[in-house]
C-alpha cells in the first residue's frame, strides 16, 4: 500500500484527482490503495503545500487581503482588485470598478460627495452607472482647478461627469489650485463664492481622493507649477514628503507638510478633509506604497480601494514593522 506521506505519491494522487478529474475511488484503483487512504493523501497534499486552493471572487476582489488590511489599520471598508482578471493594462479599469461599487454602496438621498482629481478617480467616474434616482445628491470639489494636469482628470471635469451619470447637483470651485503667493491664496479664499464652495466641501459625507507621489506625475507637476524658490523647495523636500491627497502633502507617518507649498494651495485644508466622516483613498501600483502607507498611518483615509500588487506591498511593509495606530479615527 502506498505511503500516505510520500511526496511523490501525494503528488500522483493530487494530479489524478484535481487535474485529471478522477473520483477518489478511481484514484484508489490506479494507485492500488483504498478510497479512505486517498482522502487522507489529498488532505496531506494540501497541508504540505503540494496542493493550493484559491477561490477567485467573480466580483474581482481579494478578500483575504482586504481582511488583513482592515485589521492592520482599522479601516471602515477595503476593496482590493484581483490581479487574476487580466493584464496590467486593465488594472486602472478594475480599480475604477471597485471604487464605483463602493461609491454606489454609500449613496442615498441628500448625501454630499467630494472629489479630488487624478487617473484613479477618473476610472471610478467612468465606471459609475446607476438606474436609481437620488433626491438632492450633490457633488463638490476638494481642490481648485489644476492647469498643470490634463483637463479630463481635473476635479471640475470629474465632478461634472459624475453628476451627469448620477443625475446629481454639483458645485464647482471656481479658482486655481495653486497660487504664486500665500497672500494671493488668502485673498481668493475670502471671495464669498470660493469660501462657500470650501465650506460645502468640508460638509461632505464622503470624499474620494487619489493618492499621489510627490516625485512623479501630477503631484510633481503641481510642485513645478508653484515656481518655488530654492530655499522653499529644499525646505519642502527636507520635511520628507511621501504622498499627497487633494494637493496636501504629508510624511511617512501622515504628518502634514507645512510651509510654502501648503500655503499656496487653494483647496480644503488637510485637517478639514480628515474631519469628513468617510474619506476613501483610491490608488494602484507598487510605486504608491509610501504614499498610501503615510495616508493610512496618519488616519487621513478611512477606506481604501487598491490593486492586489499595492495591497501586498503595503502588507509586506507592515509585516516588516508595524501598522501604528490601527484604531479607526472616526470611532476613537
Amino acid at each position: 500500500m502506498p505511503n500516505p506521506r510520500d511526496p511523490a505519491m501525494l503528488l500522483a494522487a493530487a494530479r489524478l484527482y484535481y487535474l485529471a478529474g478522477k473520483s477518489q475511488a478511481q484514484v484508489a484503483d490506479e494507485l492500488g490503495t483504498s478510497r479512505s487512504n486517498v482522502s487522507r493523501m489529498l488532505s496531506e497534499a494540501l497541508s504540505q503545500g503540494i496542493v493550493e486552493i484559491r477561490i477567485n471572487d467573480p466580483a474581482g476582489r481579494v478578500h483575504e487581503l482586504e481582511d488583513e488590511l482592515q485589521r492592520a489599520f482599522g479601516l471602515r471598508d477595503v476593496r482590493v482588485a484581483s490581479a487574476s482578471l487580466g493584464p496590467a493594462a486593465r488594472i486602472e479599469e478594475q480599480i475604477g470598478t471597485q471604487a464605483a461599487r463602493l461609491l454606489l454602496d454609500n449613496l442615498k438621498d441628500s448625501v454630499r460627495v467630494a472629489l479630488s482629481w487624478g487617473h484613479a478617480l477618473q476610472s471610478m467616474v467612468y465606471a459609475t452607472t446607476s438606474d436609481q434616482e437620488f433626491h438632492r445628491l450633490s457633488l463638490v470639489q476638494l481642490v481648485g482647478g489644476l492647469s498643470s494636469v490634463r483637463n479630463e482628470i481635473s476635479g471640475q471635469e470629474l465632478v461634472r461627469e459624475l453628476a451627469v451619470r448620477l443625475g446629481a447637483e454639483y458645485r464647482f470651485l471656481h479658482a486655481p489650485a495653486t497660487l504664486e503667493t500665500r497672500a494671493s491664496r488668502d485673498a481668493l479664499t475670502r471671495e464669498p463664492s470660493i469660501a462657500e464652495a470650501l465650506v460645502e466641501a468640508g460638509r461632505a459625507d464622503i470624499a474620494f481622493v487619489g493618492i499621489g507621489t510627490p516625485s512623479h506625475g501630477s503631484s510633481s507637476a503641481i510642485l513645478d507649477s508653484l515656481s518655488l524658490s530654492e530655499s522653499d523647495r529644499r525646505a519642502f523636500w527636507d520635511a520628507g514628503p511621501v504622498g499627497d491627497v487633494a494637493a496636501r502633502y504629508f510624511t511617512a507617518d501622515g504628518t502634514p507638510v507645512r510651509g510654502a507649498v501648503d500655503d499656496r494651495i487653494l483647496g480644503l485644508p488637510l485637517e478639514d478633509l480628515v474631519a469628513i466622516p468617510q474619506v476613501v483613498g483610491v490608488a494602484y501600483g507598487r510605486a504608491k506604497t509610501p504614499g498610501v502607507l503615510g495616508a493610512l498611518r496618519g488616519h487621513i483615509i478611512d477606506s481604501l480601494v487598491c490593486d492586489e500588487t499595492l495591497a501586498r506591498s503595503i502588507l509586506s511593509e507592515v509585516r516588516g514593522g508595524s501598522a501604528t495606530g490601527s484604531t479607526d479615527r472616526k470611532n476613537s
